[in-house]
């Protein structure tokens, strides 16, 4: 059976499928020529990332296909319901990125909380001739420990980001729509774990309480902002926001506004509307930390997501055969 991986596979993940006798190509073929690749090529598994799409149209005209896999978490670009109903199997990875994400989220919102991300811009340029002036400039960050971090989604990545906030010495908070409270455990080598116990609280409490707001959720049915002009005005002065889930997930017209009247003083930005293709006023804003949707990009990540889609497939077509 021949898989083809359009936007790749990690080495481990095409191993292990090629142990199990399957033959997966990783060259990328370009969406316009992809339903006549996949039937030419008699293509059983279509895995993808973000930047391939599966729509309506291809899958009915792709009637080899079995399996249509997601190497991440989110399936925006694929109509799951749709190539479901006409019985092939969606799988997806959500677990396999949820510490990246996580990692990124952290290590951005400190680099913000300390304007790394401005400092690193102007030190290459200016630290020679100007370092007293940029010393000035750059000295009055903040610390996390001690603050409050909101987390708006605590699903795995959600749960992930609360395990590095506890110890860093945050305080978490957390709303979701599916549980009242959730047990986080916190392993510390040689101590063995700790439990922790969150309770899920109403979102304007997490807005209005947090120093720190991160969002965690998938895209709206309705395509609308989970944080928007009126969650911004309820949020603290000098907020800091991040959003690493689906560009939009806060809106970026009410974003750039709270940036520009101090009302939020920083935001961390993965992921944006328009993407590939981000507006200026976001992609040249000082007081935004960007990163171009990579928050589930790390080596162990996208090897961990291999393996797991690996194994779906296996259990899916060999197993279940």
């Amino acid at each position: 059976m021949n898989i083809l991986a359009n936007d790749g596979i990690s080495a481990s993940g095409k191993k292990a499928l090629e142990a199990a006798g399957f033959s997966v190509s990783t060259d990328t073929v370009a969406q316009e020529e992809l339903i006549h690749h996949i039937n030419t090529n008699n293509i059983t598994v279509l895995l993808v990332r973000s930047a391939t799409t599966v729509r309506q149209n291809l899958i009915d005209a792709c009637p080899s296909l079995k399996i249509i896999g997601r190497g991440g978490v989110g399936m925006d670009n694929i109509d799951v319901a749709y190539a479901r109903e006409k019985g092939l199997k969606v799988i997806n990875t959500p677990a396999a990125s949820s510490t990246s994400v996580a990692e990124l989220v952290f290590g951005s919102l400190f680099g913000v909380a300390r304007s790394l991300h401005l400092s690193n811009r102007a030190m290459p340029t200016q630290g020679a001739a100007e370092f007293k002036t940029l010393k000035k400039a750059y000295a009055k960050g903040i610390e996390l420990r001690g603050k409050t971090l909101g987390i708006i989604g605590f699903g795995r990545i959600g749960q992930e980001l609360a395990k590095y906030a506890l110890g860093c010495g945050m305080k978490v908070v957390f709303h979701t729509h599916n549980c009242d409270s959730i047990i986080i455990p916190l392993y510390v080598e040689g101590y063995g774990t700790v439990e922790v116990e969150l309770k899920n609280q109403p979102l304007e409490n997490v807005i209005s309480t947090s120093d720190f707001i991160s969002v965690h959720v998938p895209a709206q049915a309705d395509g609308s902002a989970v944080l928007g002009a009126k969650e911004i005005a309820l949020m603290k002065d000098g907020v800091i926001v991040a959003n690493t889930a689906r560009g939009g997930s806060i809106d970026e017209t009410a974003l750039l506004e709270g940036l520009n009247n101090g009302k939020i003083a920083g935001a961390v930005i993965d992921v944006f509307v328009g993407e590939p293709k981000p507006q200026d006023a976001i992609l040249n804003h000082p007081k935004i930390s960007l990163t171009p949707h990579i928050g589930a990009a790390t080596g162990e990540a996208q090897d961990r997501i291999g393996v797991e889609l690996a194994d779906q497939i296996k259990a899916e077509l060999l197993v279940n055969s």
